[in-house]
């Protein structure tokens, strides 16, 4: 059953081809909006296009794929009610072992090309003076973990560059929400463990690499985290809510890590994260 949001009101939303970025467009499909589902694999989305979804190609990580969607989004409904920037993922391996060119391709997606499309469409939103921005970041952009500082460090940094946006639109009419996701079962482990692999045996590093590897694996297979679901109640929730949080924390180990890594200081939180290696 549909809520009461008006049928007109347009959101668009990246990464939409799997895992958390395919269930928050359904749900909002289902929740009145006019959906723009986004992605580069497109051939993907064929269920979104029979709920009533606009399907458009989207590499967040080039400036002429973005500036098309863009002008795309504009030319059929002359802009948006809300953004939805879920599009990322996370490249992890040794600070030693990670060429700059992969460092760069990270913030690329995770930060530059959503600050790139949010550029863009903000002039409509503004000219409107209404809007919702909703930055899927992660509780990785409040903690670290072994192996992943070039990941955590852009998830950092969409986290300030969201709060700074935030003040920046508070007289425009336009809410900036970051949802911090925790544990969430989507493929994002099977392609961390994937690309770690690749440097066991020929690194400094391999010891401590196997041991990450691993233990993604084991919570892969015993399919730990929450459902993607819970990211897409809360998007709902944001959206729908007329004065909606600055930050939400949703999903397995999120609020509980966040904690410890705030109140318990480094020391204790260094332990607790190479303790779960072991």
């Amino acid at each position: 059953m549909k809520n009461n949001v008006r049928s007109n009101n347009v959101a668009l939303v990246t990464g939409a081809s799997s895992g958390m970025g395919r269930v928050i467009a359904t749900r909002l499909v289902k929740d009145g909006f006019q959906v723009i589902a986004a992605a580069r694999r497109t051939e993907q989305m064929s269920d979104l296009r029979k709920l009533g979804a606009v399907i458009i190609p989207l590499d967040i990580s080039r400036e002429e794929s973005i500036s098309a969607a863009v002008a795309e989004i504009e030319s059929k409904f002359g802009g948006l009610d809300v953004l939805v920037n879920n599009a990322g993922f996370g490249l992890y391996g040794a600070v030693e072992d990670v060429s700059l060119a992969d460092a760069r391709y990270q913030f690329e997606v995770n930060l530059f090309g959503l600050a790139r499309l949010t550029q863009l469409l903000l002039p409509a939103m503004r000219n409107k003076g209404a809007g919702k921005i909703i930055n899927i970041t992660s509780m990785g952009g409040k903690i670290y973990t072994p192996l992943g500082a070039w990941y955590h460090a852009s998830k950092h940094a969409l986290e300030g560059w969201s709060d700074c946006l935030r003040l920046e639109l508070a007289d425009k009419g336009i809410q900036v929400v970051v949802i911090e996701p925790g544990i969430i079962r989507t493929d994002f482990g099977n392609v961390l463990s994937k690309n770690l692999r690749k440097y066991i045996g020929r690194s400094a590093y391999s010891d401590l690499t196997k041991k990450v590897a691993d233990s993604t694996d084991r919570y892969t297979e015993k399919n730990l985290g929450s459902s993607p679901e819970v990211i897409a109640d809360t998007v709902a929730k944001s959206v729908s809510a007329r004065r909606p949080k600055t930050r939400y924390v949703a999903g397995q180990y999120a609020k509980m890590t966040i904690f410890m890594r705030k109140w318990f200081g480094d020391f204790v939180y260094d332990k607790m994260v190479m303790s779960m290696l072991k």
